[in-house]
């Protein structure tokens, strides 16, 4: 029941040209809630950001510079996900770059699989309409005043609550409370109902009391309801 929410933001669009990832935002769902953990970073690329990918996201290339690379923060980021599923919008440019930061440091691919695309979601709930994360919140009447530019961390919270108007909405836990230091949680088959402190009132009137236990009366030894 523990799902990521994950975006990044990049130099550009390609790995495979040398673009590099320069920001990572996760948000932690548990049980169709939103905890208060999350994961954020800015990375130092080692190259240029690229003007159309800096006009998208607002980041620059000063902001950068004293930033940690990504080989310093790469395994903190895989220790925070684990195998949760990664809840992400257009999946397979996040997954792209994941895996490429991941194979220059050596460490292990994600696969594909672990990745829930909400973009491919939104457009079989919603053929033909527009599917972007600005569209969606406004389908769904979800804040996103203070989005004028790109952020993962941002976008990740967003992208949270829209991620679980697509999958139904909010739903009561029924007593399973996240433990949102730990990522433990109580596990479903441990929940019982609490018993009523006043029992119920019986709803049957003396009149049909009586006629039921003549009844029963009439049927002798063999009754079921006389059976101890």
């Amino acid at each position: 029941m523990r799902q990521i929410v994950l975006d990044t933001e990049t130099t550009g669009l390609e790995p495979k040209q040398g673009h590099r990832i320069i920001e990572i935002g996760c948000v932690e769902i548990i049980n169709r809630r939103k905890t208060e953990r999350h994961f954020h970073q800015y990375l130092n690329p080692d190259r240029e950001v690229d003007d159309g990918a800096f006009n998208v996201h607002g980041i620059s290339n000063e902001f950068l510079a004293d930033k940690p690379k990504f080989a310093e923060i790469g395994q903190a980021f895989l220790d925070f996900i684990g195998d949760a599923k990664l809840v992400i919008h257009n999946a397979s440019f996040d997954m792209k770059f994941l895996n490429a930061e991941l194979d220059w440091m050596g460490l292990p691919k994600l696969p594909m699989d672990q990745a829930l695309d909400t973009l491919a979601m939104a457009r079989k709930r919603f053929p033909g309409s527009p599917a972007t994360l600005d569209a969606l919140c406004r389908r769904f009447n979800i804040d996103n005043a203070n989005r004028t530019l790109h952020g993962a961390l941002l976008d990740s919270e967003i992208l949270a609550d829209v991620y679980l108007e697509l999958i139904g909405g909010r739903q009561p836990d029924f007593g399973l409370s996240a433990q949102a230091s730990s990522g433990s949680v109580q596990a479903e088959d441990d929940w019982r109902p609490a018993p009523r402190q006043t029992p119920l009132p019986a709803r049957i009137t003396a009149e049909e009391q009586a006629a039921h236990e003549a009844f029963v009366a009439k049927m002798g030894d063999e009754a079921l309801w006389k059976a101890s």
